[in-house]
């Protein structure tokens, strides 16, 4: 199935952001693995404890306790990697920030090294992070970018799948921009590409992985509209409503990646949301995705490698689908088939 290689590939790449090592395919799937089997759990069996827990952590000690093996597994399985990171930035420090000869699965920077820089200064004259905060930090990081960024990977491709035309106009940008006889499209390149970002933001405004953003807290009586929010009320965000709003957007159930060109009713629209909120697939203000810039880096970078690379068609008696499945984001009821046939290069 598409989906698993979209997974397969984006967690790949995030524990390599992660760990700063390129592991090989079995220590991956043993990462994965830990990494699902945790998140099914959280996903399945801890609401419960969110009820008397004084009460509920006796009644309930049998999910106590998988939910604590669960964790030791993570921890086993990332602390030699942590632990190699902070090795290697103690014999960097002893040689006064000279750069270490690097191997070839080993990365110059990575997520772990900057958790290994911080100090919380309130705690304990400047505390480092602990072996367990550690461990969990870097399960928040691969479970935050991985399924999020392949399910709009995911609904991106459905579409060009869908619209052929739209596709052959991306390809022609990334063959214009490339000079249609490179293997890879770098990184500098899609920033050359406006019609690809508009394909990206169309995407995201049309099919946004979370159909809702992590409720917020009213801490003060707001009125908004003439709609009085009490001051402890919790504040639910449609996502997914604001980038189908017929008010906003022309004809918004297409996928039209033209309105975010010049004179589109898209121009100038910011994911961000600095200017004018219309679409918040990342949310917006403080609280805002950390990882919308790598996200948007990975969609783009993705998307035009696999146009350059294939072109996509539709699988005759097995054709795209858009019906939606909330699972841990919001994917494909009927999981993306495709049938790829090879670009020619010239």
């Amino acid at each position: 199935m598409v989906m698993e290689a979209f997974r397969y590939a984006m967690f790949c790449l995030l524990v390599l952001m992660c760990f700063g090592e390129r592991l090989d395919e079995a220590a991956v799937r043993a990462v994965g693995a830990a990494q699902r089997d945790w998140l099914l759990y959280v996903a399945r069996k801890t609401s419960v404890f969110a009820f008397w827990p004084a009460v509920t952590k006796h009644l309930f000690r049998g999910r106590l306790k998988t939910g604590l093996a669960l964790r030791r597994r993570q921890k086993e399985l990332f602390l030699p990697l942590i632990d190699a990171r902070r090795e290697r930035k103690k014999q960097i420090d002893r040689g006064a920030g000279v750069a270490l000869p690097t191997a070839e699965t080993t990365f110059e920077h990575s997520y772990v090294d900057t958790l290994l820089d911080i100090k919380l200064p309130e705690e304990e004259a400047g505390r480092a992070l602990t072996d367990d905060e550690m461990v969990i930090l870097c399960s928040e990081f691969l479970i935050a970018g991985t399924d999020t960024t392949a399910t709009g990977l995911q609904w991106i491709m459905a579409e060009l799948v869908k619209n052929p035309a739209i596709q052959e106009k991306l390809y022609n940008e990334i063959s214009t921009t490339t000079g249609g006889d490179q293997e890879e499209v770098s990184e500098e390149d899609i920033h050359k590409m406006p019609y690809l970002k508009a394909v990206v933001l169309e995407g995201l405004r049309r099919h946004p992985p979370a159909h809702f953003v992590l409720s917020h807290k009213a801490m003060e009586d707001m009125e908004i509209d003439g709609y009085l929010i009490p001051k402890g009320a919790t504040v639910n965000f449609m996502v997914a409503e604001m980038g189908r709003d017929e008010r906003e957007w022309e004809k918004p159930m297409e996928f039209v990646p033209e309105r975010f060109l010049p004179g589109g009713d898209g121009e100038g629209v910011d994911v961000a949301g600095s200017r004018e909120i219309r679409m918040m697939p990342f949310g917006v203000g403080r609280r805002i995705c950390a990882g919308l810039g790598v996200a948007m880096l990975h969609l783009e970078y993705f998307v035009a490698n696999l146009v350059n690379e294939f072109e996509w068609r539709e699988v005759p008696g097995d054709e795209v689908d858009f019906a939606e499945k909330p699972e841990f984001t919001v994917v494909m009821a009927k999981p993306l088939c495709a049938r790829l046939v090879p670009r020619s290069r010239s």
